[in-house]
Parts: structure tokens; C-alpha cells; sequence
């Protein structure tokens, strides 16, 4: 699992800009290259999926959106009963919305995107 851990955060620094992009066609939602590669390396369309539905209905509060996601502490999942979390704000702190998810089979502990002109992308390809 550690090896698979390294080899998507090394797969994820390759992705700057995009060229391509791709849609969720029901959402009329875009995503960018590095988002598909790491739906593909981690099995996690489902991310894409959540994320981008929560994004846009946020829109109205705010054009940009930052997302994080952060797996809890051993502490903090007893205490919550989830296992992680995701976290959007406006990119300035503002917590807009916040989601817990009881069990999550994504491979890393945290990870951050953002949403902007319906796009969801890596910082990186901002």
C-alpha cells in the first residue's frame, strides 16, 4: 500500500496546466488530466464525483474553491466516527461546507484541489 502511496504523490507532481480536459457529462463538469490520473491510480472517481457536486453548489458563495481532503487521527475518528474528512472554503479560510465519510478507501492521508469555471484540478494545474 506504502509503495502505491509514493508512486501516485510522484504521478500527481508530473501535472502542470492541462490540455485535455474531461467531463462528468450528466454534471456538465469538468475535470483535468491530473485529476483523471489520480481517479484512475486510486480508484477514486467517487472523489470527483462528491467534490465536484459539493463545489457547485457553492459556486454562489464563491468562485473559487479550495477542497481538502484529510484522513483524521485515531483520536479524532473515535471521537467523530469518521474515518475522513473533506473541508471547502473560498481559497480564504471560510469554511464553506464540511463532509465527513465514515470509511474511505482513498490511499492518501490528505490531499488538496481546487474548483474553478466548473474545472476541478490539482493546485498544481491552476
Amino acid at each position: 500500500m506504502k509503495a502505491q502511496v509514493n508512486e501516485i504523490k510522484q504521478g500527481l507532481q508530473h501535472f502542470h496546466g492541462s490540455e485535455t480536459i474531461f467531463q462528468i457529462p450528466l454534471l456538465r463538469i469538468r475535470y483535468t488530466n491530473g485529476l483523471k490520473y489520480l481517479a484512475e491510480a486510486a480508484e477514486c472517481f467517487w472523489l470527483i464525483t462528491d467534490a465536484s457536486v459539493i463545489a457547485q453548489n457553492l459556486m454562489n458563495q464563491s468562485e473559487f474553491i479550495t477542497i481538502d481532503f484529510k484522513r483524521l487521527s485515531e483520536d479524532k475518528q473515535d471521537f467523530t466516527g469518521y474515518e475522513a474528512e473533506i473541508i471547502y472554503t473560498d481559497g480564504n479560510d471560510n469554511i464553506l461546507e464540511k463532509h465527513g465519510y465514515r470509511a474511505t478507501d482513498f490511499p492518501l492521508d490528505e490531499l488538496r484541489l481546487f474548483f474553478v469555471n466548473n474545472t476541478l484540478m490539482l493546485p498544481s494545474e491552476y
